[in-house]
């Protein structure tokens, strides 16, 4: 700790001042500093966050922060200290504190915020690799029977208990990874001459069709809707300002409970002037590869603190490799794909054979164990029992994708499975390209050799988290517009506006839009993406 403090109610008492606008002070009358001399670099904490600890090794700070677990006895208690930058382990013997400290130390409580000193020491073996030899421990508030402990809980308890599963190190890995790929996302586009540009979140039209759209009561009985997304008015403002990007928040009312689908999600939609699909498609591309290098770059301790096997991001380098949905089509179809997903059932069988009997081998240990390997038996088998109930979901679906993948009909837009399976043939991100119009929307232009295909993008994911990125070229053909329109039941004269693009000064045009949630999930490894987000909508949540 630095010693120094910022002085607030005790100057504002000192000084009192006429009301009067003509005095003028003296310097006796001048009001003392606000930082004292050792805080002119602006600091404000006065106290050391953990993520800093590397630049006071050997020195004594303060920390702030809640105690995430505690272990030890007899004369010497480890406190795992957090404080949201990171977590250390804070080590108290009892003949090196006073009375009170060790008190402290003895019955503190998970979540209990605390105020630690003591000299920082590397660590290797510690968390993060530094550890705190501790001088003294004062408690700053209780945390009563705190409920999400360190045993095991049901996903619907810890989303009940969402913002207190927050503080667990799994979500705190999470967050800082989503905080990473948000600034990683700005890095990219301001570095390329990208304007970011703010769409509305109330709208007048339809972007994705009007079956999933949220409405909502507007003035003088006008209807309005939670935006889908900011590609229409993305488009408005590529024409103005040349590239730009919009980052915010979209809305889908489509009743789907799968683990990729969320009711309110995030949307990183550039729109560029002047591109072709070629040129989308490898913007989308360099776009996705700069995020993962970003954050296998400065997540490390994140990318550990989630168990994330990173030999799959390592993989995520330009070129990606890309099909045609023709292509796809075929793929899916192919011997090659039944045969791997033969490969995989078989294996998924080895490996649940494997867990059990190692499951039943622990138990017959467990009766003769001492206190601690039956702790770390127990832990063990939770592990396995998780991933058994994997195994045994993937041995339910995996048979109805093999049916799914060899009867696909041209024309069908694929299914999170068929996304799966397509990703299971290449090593890294996959773009498939030239779908079939009637799955697009209507403002995607047509492939000039083939009217029944429409100019789109989807990048896929591998290791089966499927479309992250979808986009395309713009259709530019002003009647062409108004007929789809028509044709997709839509009252054109919301979109008076849009149309207007096409009649002064249109020009060719591209987009994409990239969602955050499944990003983020898929660069964490997280199954489900209700754990990307701080407070998930979901069609069975809307609390807390």
């Amino acid at each position: 700790m630095d010693g120094a403090h910022v002085r607030t109610a005790p100057y504002f008492v000192r000084h009192s001042f006429s009301p009067s606008p003509l005095r003028r002070m003296s310097d006796a009358d001048s009001p003392a500093p606000m930082l004292s001399p050792d805080r002119e670099d602006g600091t404000i904490e006065d106290f050391t966050r953990i993520e800093d600890l590397a630049d006071h090794v050997d020195e004594t700070v303060t920390l702030k922060g809640w105690l995430h677990n505690q272990r030890g006895s007899g004369g010497i208690k480890f406190l795992i200290l957090r404080d949201g930058s990171g977590f250390v382990q804070c080590v108290v013997p009892q003949d090196a504190v006073d009375a009170d400290s060790w008190a402290v130390a003895d019955d503190v409580r998970q979540e209990a915020a605390l105020e630690i000193t003591g000299s920082v020491s590397a660590d290797e073996r510690a968390p993060g690799g530094y550890e705190l030899q501790v001088d003294a421990v004062e408690r700053i508030g209780e945390s009563g029977d705190y409920p999400v402990t360190p045993k095991e809980h049901g996903i619907d308890f810890l989303m009940e208990h969402r913002h207190l599963w927050l503080r667990s190190e799994s979500q705190w890995a999470v967050m800082r990874i989503r905080n990473r790929i948000e600034t990683a996302i700005h890095e990219f586009f301001q570095e390329r001459g990208f304007l970011q540009t703010d769409a509305p979140i109330l709208t007048g039209n339809a972007v994705e069709g009007t079956s999933t759209l949220f409405d909502l009561d507007y003035f003088d009985d006008e209807s309005a809707y939670l935006t889908q997304s900011g590609q229409l008015h993305g488009e408005a403002m590529a024409m103005a300002y040349g590239k730009v990007y919009t980052f915010g928040p979209t809305f889908r009312a489509e009743k789907s409970a799968t683990r990729r689908h969320l009711t309110e999600f995030w949307m990183i939609e550039p729109e560029m002037a002047f591109y072709d699909l070629e040129m989308n498609a490898q913007l989308a591309e360099d776009f996705v590869a700069h995020i993962v290098q970003a954050v296998l770059e400065d997540c490390e301790e994140e990318l550990e603190a989630l168990d994330r096997d990173t030999s799959a991001l390592e993989q995520v380098e330009t070129p990606f490799p890309r099909i045609s949905y023709d292509e796809a089509v075929e793929l899916l179809r192919s011997d090659e794909t039944a045969e791997m997903i033969d490969e995989r059932i078989e294996a998924l069988n080895e490996e649940k054979a494997e867990l059990l009997e190692e499951k039943e081998e622990n138990q017959t240990r467990r009766g003769q164990a001492k206190k601690h390997v039956k702790r770390k038996i127990d832990a063990r088998e939770i592990e396995i029992n998780k991933r058994v109930d994997e195994i045994e979901e993937a041995l339910r679906n995996l048979p109805d994708w093999k049916e799914s993948a060899q009867t696909f009909e041209w024309g069908s837009d694929f299914g999170g499975d068929d996304e799966t399976v397509l990703t299971w043939h290449f090593d890294r991100p996959v773009i498939v390209h030239r779908f079939p119009a009637e799955i697009k929307a209507f403002y995607m232009k047509r492939d000039p050799d083939d009217d029944r295909l429409a100019m789109g993008i989807d990048v896929l994911a591998p290791e089966g988290y499927g479309e992250i990125i979808g986009g395309g070229e713009r259709a530019t053909d002003l009647d062409f517009l108004k007929e789809q329109i028509e044709a997709h039941d839509l009252p054109e004269d919301v979109f008076d506006w849009y149309l207007d693009l096409r009649k002064f000064g249109s020009v060719p045009h591209s987009g994409f839009g990239l969602g955050l949630e499944r990003t983020v999930s898929w660069i964490t490894g997280r199954d489900h993406v209700r754990e990307t987000i701080p407070f998930p909508r979901t069609i069975a949540r809307l609390h807390p």
